[in-house]
């Protein structure tokens, strides 16, 4: 039977038909279900009504089967689905230690932000042992004076000690966290050097001269470096140049 290019539907209990549809308008009336398989449409070959649901070629036109959409089983999971493994859940503090490279998986992955901030940390700490070596170096030998707050007799006969009270207390706000302190430690450390440094070469004092430069060597480049590798040998250096200054001086005087 010829598909007709234009429709002319009634309900079963109408008399009046509806019409013409095309086939776009008739498959849309489907959808919104003002068209089934009971409607009647007039076959213009038979000159008669009949139902929709009697013809497969309209019915095929209309009413086309819709594809299913099929999922592999292995490619769906249920979402509201209990986990059955023994898995415990990931917290926050969890995700902060990944963050961090403090888990296993992610202990090679810690990121560079967070590597430099503990080797800057490290470095804070060594700067700190290294200025209190240099106090006890130089506040030792005039200690008796600092007790007794003999200020004028600490100017004439160990003005270093003064030198030594600015590290101790250096040292002091480096531990609270004060590294806004570093311009001022670094330049501590070249004065420090250039001062002490020149009484020590005037007597020919070698040693004592050698181990000072490496300590305040050592104590400027830990306020400046950022790598574990460059701290751990700026901190070597300061609190080993500084460690030796101080046990030299102390056995000297």
């Amino acid at each position: 039977m010829p598909t007709p290019q234009e429709f002319y539907i009634r309900a079963a209990t109408e008399n009046e038909a509806r019409g013409p549809f095309n086939l776009e308008q008739l498959v849309s009336l489907a959808d919104n279900g003002q068209v089934d398989a009971a409607t009647l449409f007039y076959d213009a070959a038979a000159e008669q009504w009949v139902a929709v649901g009697s013809s497969p070629e309209v019915m095929a036109l209309i009413f086309p089967e819709k594809k299913k959409l099929r999922l592999g089983t292995k490619e769906v999971k249920t979402l509201n689905a209990e986990s059955t493994d023994s898995t415990p859940p990931i917290t926050v503090d969890d995700m902060l230690a990944a963050a961090e490279g403090r888990t296993d998986e992610t202990k090679d992955k810690q990121s560079p932000e967070i590597a430099a901030a503990r080797a800057a940390r490290a470095g804070q700490w060594g700067g700190v042992l290294a200025l209190l070596l240099s106090a006890a170096a130089l506040c030792a030998p005039s200690l008796d004076l600092l007790l007794a707050a003999d200020i004028i007799g600490v100017i004439q006969r160990q003005p270093f000690a003064l030198l030594g009270l600015a590290d101790l207390l250096f040292a002091l706000m480096l531990a609270l966290g004060s590294i806004n302190l570093y311009p001022f430690v670094r330049f501590r450390a070249v004065l420090g050097l250039g001062m002490i440094g020149f009484v020590l070469w005037a007597h020919g004092q070698m040693v004592p001269l050698a181990a000072l430069a490496a300590g305040s060597a050592g104590l400027w480049f830990c306020t400046v470096c950022m790598s574990y590798l460059g701290v751990g040998l700026a901190a070597l250096a300061a609190m080993g140049g500084m460690a030796g200054f101080a046990w030299l001086v102390l056995n000297h005087a």
